[in-house]
């Protein structure tokens, strides 16, 4: 069974930093590309970041460049987004996703076959 699960999101101060990962199970992540997405409310979702092992990895928001960074852990099946210098417009939710049917990157959220539940990150003094 595929499963992605976000964690690490929470309240922190405009500067601040925070980690969060995607736990993944069902499939392992040397197959898979994984995008994190972010949804603001009352805005649609759009891309941040993708890894995979073709296209390395990508990042598709310019705000979040030198900011945001993707990685991830074979041994423990999991992605992270670390995110740093965070601002008030980095606050909504933020979701990973596997695309499995080609393993590449893309930042079209329409793309990607998988979806965790999502994690809230708010960035407010």
């Amino acid at each position: 069974q595929v499963q992605l699960v976000e964690s690490g999101g929470g309240l922190v101060q405009p500067g601040g930093s925070l980690r969060l990962s995607c736990a993944a199970s069902g499939f392992t992540l040397d197959y898979v590309a994984i995008g994190w997405f972010r949804q603001a409310p009352g805005k649609e979702r759009e891309g941040v970041s993708c890894i995979s092992s073709s296209d390395g990895t990508l990042n598709y928001d310019d705000s979040a460049k030198g900011r945001f960074a993707i990685s991830r852990d074979n041994a423990k099946n999991t992605v992270y987004l670390q995110m740093n210098s965070l601002k008030p417009e980095d606050t909504a939710v933020y979701y990973c996703a596997a695309r499995r049917r080609d393993a590449r990157c893309y930042s079209q959220y329409g793309l990607y076959e998988d979806w965790g539940q999502g994690t809230q990150v708010t960035v407010s003094s």
